[in-house]
């Protein structure tokens, strides 16, 4: 896949089907537009294209604003590239582009500058100023310039009528539904970060972990709890638990992410870089009357992760 950060001098020759979005995540719904996309270029013997941003639009206009990232900008460009498309486009996202409306932004950027001919457009997606116009003004404006304009279908969740969606997909993060959401996504979520040094709270209680700092820190963090995990660090795959939350047995003030490698123990890995990969909830976290308490806990969840990961 060839990637183009979008200027002024960028100019594309080749006739395309593209379509646009932030593709947060690249789940299963944009999974869906995207192979319209490689369908109907393949079809037609054109280039295939995904044109993204740099940033979320909102960054540009709230300074307060942290996203809740369900990808990187790297994540997305690397599950884009796995889809099999020719060209990765990123449109920095300013308040100049913020201001074309819909038909100047087809003409002088998709039409003149990217020599898109099919536009496949999201089931819902809108574009341009304040998003004010729809799909069918789109066909209009696309008939007038010599560009078809395409709609994409809707995937939902499996026996539901809710729509994959980014926004569908955070929540369910945020209620620790890890399961749900990895369907939604065609895969594990995941969080990738340096092992750093700890409390060395674990290893005290016969559960040594490894603490990670997050490479990024407007991904998204699943709701507090332990969960049943995979670890990889250094291409190895290894069975874990993992806890995230503030510690409260005792009296912890701030949120850690804490990686026990079930079994064979966390071993020397610190500075390292761990990615994450959650299966299932556990349970949520609690406060505890005693260490001793939350060693018997700790014992269970072990038995509840290695029966969820199906390790022995």
């Amino acid at each position: 896949m060839k990637t183009v950060i979008f200027s002024d001098e960028v100019s594309l020759s080749e006739p395309c089907v593209a379509t646009i979005g932030c593709f947060d995540g690249v789940h299963r719904g944009h999974q869906l537009l995207i192979r319209s996309v490689l369908r109907n270029s393949s079809e037609r013997g054109l280039k295939s294209l995904v044109i993204t941003f740099d940033r979320q639009p909102r960054e540009v206009f709230d300074s307060s604003f942290k996203p809740q990232l369900l990808s990187t900008n790297p994540e997305k460009q690397h599950i884009i590239d796995s889809l099999g498309i020719d060209i990765l486009v990123i449109l920095p996202f300013t308040r100049e582009l913020a201001a074309m409306t819909a038909q100047d932004f087809m003409h002088d950027i998709l039409k003149e500058k990217l020599s898109v001919e099919v536009l496949v457009t999201g089931y819902d997606n809108r574009f341009g100023h304040n998003r004010e116009e729809g799909f069918g003004d789109y066909v209009r404006y696309g008939n007038a310039m010599g560009m078809e304009v395409l709609r994409g279908e809707k995937e939902k969740f499996e026996g539901s009528e809710v729509a994959v969606s980014s926004s569908a997909i955070r929540q369910l993060l945020s209620d620790g539904d890890v399961r749900r959401a990895a369907e939604g996504l065609s895969r594990a979520y995941a969080l990738t970060g340096k092992i750093v040094g700890g409390e060395h709270i674990g290893h005290k209680l016969g559960f040594p972990t490894a603490n990670i700092a997050v490479d990024d820190t407007r991904k998204l963090i699943p709701a507090s709890g332990v969960y049943a995990v995979w670890a990889i660090v250094g291409g190895d795959r290894r069975p874990a638990m993992m806890n995230i939350g503030t510690r409260p047995t005792f009296a912890g003030d701030h949120q850690t992410l804490e990686v026990n490698i079930l079994h064979n123990g966390v071993g020397d890995i610190y500075g390292q870089v761990m990615t994450v990969e959650f299966v299932e909830r556990i349970r949520s976290e609690q406060r505890f009357d005693s260490s001793e308490a939350l060693m018997a806990q700790l014992e269970r969840d072990k038995i509840a992760a290695t029966g969820i990961l199906n390790v022995k």
